[in-house]
């Protein structure tokens, strides 16, 4: 079967750029290894966490706050499978949203594990058994990436866990250690923590979300340790020992030698990702892979093999989702013959714990590295009306601005709406604003969004209005 494109990977660069191409005029073939469309972030990732997150906030809130505003609800209980569950639905729904946008762009999906067979050539090979040759003059690798598990941790998929089964755990944990402190990690030992688990996180460096600000670290540490989860930073583990109904962990201070070991239900190990490449053939036409398993490739999202393309986490870049979809669309637009543009310093990140942390463009640590003369513009939520309405004052937001030309280089956000907020900044920084120019928009009161507008008036001459 002959195609202009065929696309191998189903998740969110992948679909992203099969919809692309298809609305570009190309004939598209999207294979896909599971039964389900979407990959890691519509299954197992992304969506599913998100939906648990909401969910365990929820019931945090309730036990906690509904007090404060005058909800009396009787005797709070968890019902872990019903959150579970609804968690599933939105999962189902999802997938099934990814479906029909194939169908609508007359896409052909095929299910079953795809490999190059040589030039222009991908074979297919169904979970029954049978097998398809697809051929076109246009490939794109989107296969996505799979848990970093040592093989010393004794990852077992019951008691040694990565993300993909935590999202699965239908009765409360007593107790779970995670191994790394980077986003993963704490935003799903929030939901066990917020739900009553005794969570502790051992990190290997000496602050958690170590690529995000240092402000943001040590504001979203203090947050985290309100809600119980206990840090280990400076920490290597040395042992991890699954039993049936335990897993024992041992770790070792850098910094002093001491050695802890700890007795808990779950040990999930959160320590990265890596690019998803097993038995797609890439021998056979001649491709291979750096020292950390992604594939390299030119400016054009080119592999070294012409006419075959790389996207997503199987390439250099932050594993995230809105990457994956932000290339997905560049290729297939370059493969139309347009000239397509990715600023890749202005794709945001976030962490989804509450509060919220997101931030695009440098860290202060970056530009202080880089020698670049910069000021700084801070707003605490607690000095925001809509926080105190809300009871959401945890939190600020730091502007960093080029000294010389007032030019915003760096947004960082630990607060409620953080990842919606922090839109915004992208946008001033994609038309390269100034904080003045930030300072200068309206914005609506009362929002969370004007504490942006302040810690940008805050770097423009120290102006902040409300504090």
């Amino acid at each position: 079967m002959s195609f202009d494109l065929i696309i191998i990977g189903s998740g969110p660069g992948g679909y992203v750029a099969a919809i692309r191409a298809a609305q570009l005029g190309m004939k598209v073939a999207l294979v896909e290894r599971y039964p389900t469309l979407g990959g890691t972030c519509l299954n197992v990732g992304c969506i599913p966490s998100k939906a648990l997150l909401d969910s365990s906030e929820h019931f945090h809130q309730a036990a906690t706050h509904f007090s404060d505003h005058g909800i009396g609800i009787g005797k709070l209980s968890l019902d872990l499978p019903a959150m579970v569950a609804r968690k599933n639905a939105v999962v189902d729904a999802t997938v099934k949203g990814i479906e029909f946008l194939m169908k609508k762009n007359r896409i052909e999906v095929f299910h079953g594990h795809g490999s190059f067979v040589g030039p222009g050539r991908v074979q297919v090979k169904k979970a029954e058994g049978e097998t398809l040759l697809l051929e076109a003059p246009k490939i794109i690798i989107a296969t996505g990436s799979k848990p970093v598990v040592p093989s010393g941790f004794g990852f077992d998929k019951k008691r040694v866990i990565t993300s993909t089964e935590a999202l699965q755990i239908d009765k409360l944990p007593g107790s779970m250690l995670i191994i790394g402190g980077g986003v993963i990690g704490l935003e799903l030992g929030s939901v066990f923590a917020r739900l009553g688990t005794k969570v502790e996180v051992v990190e290997y460096l000496d602050r958690i979300v170590a690529g995000m600000d240092g402000d943001c670290s040590r504001e979203l540490q203090r947050s985290l340790k309100k809600l119980g989860i206990e840090f280990h930073l400076g920490c290597q583990v040395t042992d991890v020992k699954p039993g049936a109904r335990k897993v024992k962990v041992a770790y070792e201070s850098h910094k002093d030698g001491t050695r802890s070991a700890k007795e808990v239900d779950y040990c999930l190990v959160a320590i990265g990702r890596r690019p998803y490449t097993v038995g797609l053939g890439l021998e056979t036409i001649g491709l291979s892979t750096d020292d950390k398993g992604r594939i390299p490739v030119n400016d054009h999202l080119e592999t070294a093999v012409p006419g075959v393309y790389a996207i997503g986490d199987v390439v250099a870049g932050p594993m995230l989702a809105h990457k994956a979809e932000e290339e997905g669309v560049f290729v297939a637009e370059v493969l139309a013959g347009q000239k397509p543009h990715i600023a890749y310093h202005l794709i945001p990140g976030v962490v989804y714990t509450w509060p919220e942390v997101a931030a695009v463009g440098h860290t202060e640590e970056a530009l202080k590295e880089a020698g670049t003369p910069y000021k700084t513009g801070k707003f605490p939520f607690r000095a925001l009306g809509r926080a105190r309405a809300s009871m959401d004052t945890e939190g600020m937001v730091k502007v960093l601005a080029d000294a010389r030309t007032d030019e915003i280089l760096g947004v960082h956000i630990v607060g409620a709406r953080a990842a919606d907020l922090i839109a915004e900044a992208v946008a001033l920084m994609e038309f390269r604003a100034t904080a003045e120019d930030a300072s200068r928009m309206s914005h609506a009161h009362p929002t969370f969004a004007e504490a942006f507008k302040e810690a940008c008036l805050a770097a423009t001459a120290d102006r902040a209005i409300h504090i």
